[in-house]
């Protein structure tokens, strides 16, 4: 054989396995291990095609919706595209102690899957929170941050995320 034909025989080899690879890729049951990132309103929208799907569920914690039982972990809030009143939301149900931080209004990110039921599961709470940190001036009280957590209707002696560290 002649190194220009046991290139081309190479080259032609190679081209079958990346075609092959990439028809696995394409037409493999990939699908089965995708997960959407959806808003509510965005889920809602689709249908059957949310129900039994991995979801990534992004929005704010609608206020007042909150409701925690700490005997049994559980925990039940309304996740909405924004917080204004109207907004498309959905029943978020988690049996995990929640963040520190999570509170209404706070962005979050809930991974689980709905039912026909109109209830999401979560197996994965987070919260979106800025990543910017400044020290406290000269003189400025360094637990000022607290406040913006009794802004809530939850108080910290009773918010989901108290003793959970």
């Amino acid at each position: 054989m002649t190194p220009v034909a046991r290139n081309r025989l190479f080259a032609l080899g190679a081209l079958l396995v990346a075609g092959a690879g990439l028809g696995f890729v394409a037409f493999g049951n990939i699908g089965e291990n995708l997960v959407y990132y959806w808003s509510p309103a965005e889920m809602l929208a689709q249908g059957d095609k949310a129900y039994t799907a991995t979801i990534r569920l992004g929005g704010v914690v609608q206020p007042g919706s909150i409701q925690w039982n700490a005997e049994h972990t559980t925990l039940h809030f309304r996740v909405a595209n924004d917080a204004t009143d109207g907004a498309a939301n959905v029943l978020v149900r988690s049996t995990e102690t929640p963040p520190q931080m999570f509170r209404d209004k706070i962005g979050v990110v809930v991974e689980g899957t709905y039912d026909a039921s109109g209830v999401f599961t979560s197996n994965r709470l987070m919260v979106n929170h800025s990543n910017e940190y400044r020290a406290p001036k000269e003189g400025e009280d360094p637990n000022k941050w607290r406040e913006t957590l009794s802004d809530s209707t939850t108080t910290a002696s009773t918010s989901p995320g108290a003793g959970a560290r």
